[in-house]
């Protein structure tokens, strides 16, 4: 499974699948990450935690445990 965890950095990928359950993928939603937008992977923390993208026109950054319940596909 391809999650946005491990996507490249500088890669756009789009969302296919939230995981988790009640509050924790009601927050990953509340940010913005839902199902089909796409979402820009800027860079990683030097020890992995967390993940900076940009989602919606705006960044943000999620912990590698909350970004590892975002399964994506890679589409440039």
């Amino acid at each position: 499974m391809n999650t946005l965890r491990n996507a490249p950095i500088g890669s756009t990928v789009r969302v296919k699948k939230l995981y988790g359950e009640g509050a924790v993928k009601r927050r990953i939603m509340d940010m913005g990450i839902t199902k089909g937008v796409t979402v820009y992977v800027r860079k990683v923390a030097p020890l992995g935690d967390p993940v900076e993208v940009t989602v919606r026109g705006y960044e943000l950054s999620i912990r590698k445990a909350d970004a590892d319940m975002i399964e994506v596909e890679t589409i440039r």
